[in-house]
């Protein structure tokens, strides 16, 4: 049997696989998506930067779609588009 994957979960896994990340003078970490304008992450080790980017990421998100600003198309997903609705005699 295949495993389904949410369009929000896999929109995520090929962002985060954009991510780039700098080791700073202080020691700490910084982390960027470029294709995502603004999302930027900051933590004591490589791990917690990335869990604050992962948590940036989603947040950044939700707050677009939610006040419908065009986010890129990333690994060939588009959530800019309107959900398709079948109708329930369909299934």
């Amino acid at each position: 049997m295949p495993i389904v994957r949410n369009i929000l979960s896999e929109y995520i896994e090929q962002a985060m696989a954009e991510a780039l990340y700098d080791k700073l003078e202080d020691g700490t970490f910084a982390s960027r998506i470029p294709s995502c304008t603004g999302v930027v992450a900051f933590g004591t080790t490589l791990r917690e930067c990335e869990d604050e980017l992962r948590s940036t990421l989603e947040d950044w998100i939700l707050v677009g779609l939610k006040l419908k600003h065009p986010l890129p198309v990333i690994g060939g997903i588009d959530l800019n588009k309107e959900p398709s609705r079948e109708s329930v005699d369909a299934v």
